[in-house]
């Protein structure tokens, strides 16, 4: 399995803080039982994994054209948001997640469900990288612990991805169904770099991507605290690296 780079693990909170608090309005929406059934066990290995790992000059191409923006822009939203590894598969066919367990607790108060009983269960853990191997494995294992409390909310309170989306977002991205959400994360990293776009075009966050207005797309999409982490700096110079 390929290893969880530094930036990338540091990278993979860059937007939960914006977007849980998003969450704290987020409707519930009744799922079949049935769907999202994406698992770390459930999925075979790809024989090609390319597509799991690796961006093409292509897809870069193809989302900026539908942004109506710059490659360059593209490459350093891709660059800064998602970190320099921009990695968004724990394993092949196996997205990144981050299981949130507040906005799980949230979420489960609101549906008037109790989880009194499961806090001994591994969902309401730390991840445990020694037991399970790595951190990807570590945070699918809250997961899952947390879909056999409540499938639809665990997935809700889960962030996918090179991006790190809120399963709660899943409309903003363009699905018709967290189902699809969950389906087209797991497919590739250019398939969750098209529900980004969505979830730009959802937001319209495009306007300030066009306009290079890096300050005003890493509030909206970082939070109030972007400038802690200098995202709008980081976004300008790494667009100064891919325009040349």
């Amino acid at each position: 399995m390929k290893k969880l780079a530094l930036s990338a693990l540091l990278s993979i909170t860059f937007a939960l803080q914006a977007q849980a608090c998003d969450a704290q309005t987020a409707d519930t929406v009744t799922v079949n039982a049935d769907t999202a059934a994406t698992s770390i066990d459930s999925i075979a290995t790809a024989a090609d994994n390319d597509k799991y790992y690796k961006l093409t000059d292509n897809d870069y191409k193809k989302v900026a054209e539908e942004l109506g923006i710059d490659i360059a822009t593209m490459k350093a939203v891709v660059e800064i948001e998602a970190g320099s590894a921009h990695q968004g598969f724990a394993e092949p066919g196996i997205p990144l997640v981050n299981f949130d367990l507040v906005i799980f607790k949230r979420f489960m108060r609101k549906a008037g469900k109790s989880y009194a009983k499961y806090t001994k269960s591994a969902a309401f853990q730390r991840p445990n990288t020694k037991k399970y191997g790595s951190y990807g494995k570590a945070q699918w294992a809250r997961l899952e612990s947390a879909r056999k409390i409540d499938k639809e909310i665990a997935e809700k309170a889960t962030f996918w991805g090179m991006f790190q989306i809120g399963g709660f977002n899943w409309r903003q991205c363009g699905c018709k169904s967290l189902d699809e959400f969950i389906s087209r994360m797991s497919e590739s990293e250019a398939e969750q770099l098209e529900l980004f776009a969505q979830f730009c075009k959802t937001n319209n966050l495009v306007r300030y991507l066009k306009a290079h207005d890096w300050n005003n797309f890493a509030y909206r999409y970082n939070g109030p605290g972007y400038k802690k982490r200098n995202y709008h700096i980081k976004l300008r110079q790494a667009h100064s690296k891919h325009s040349k």
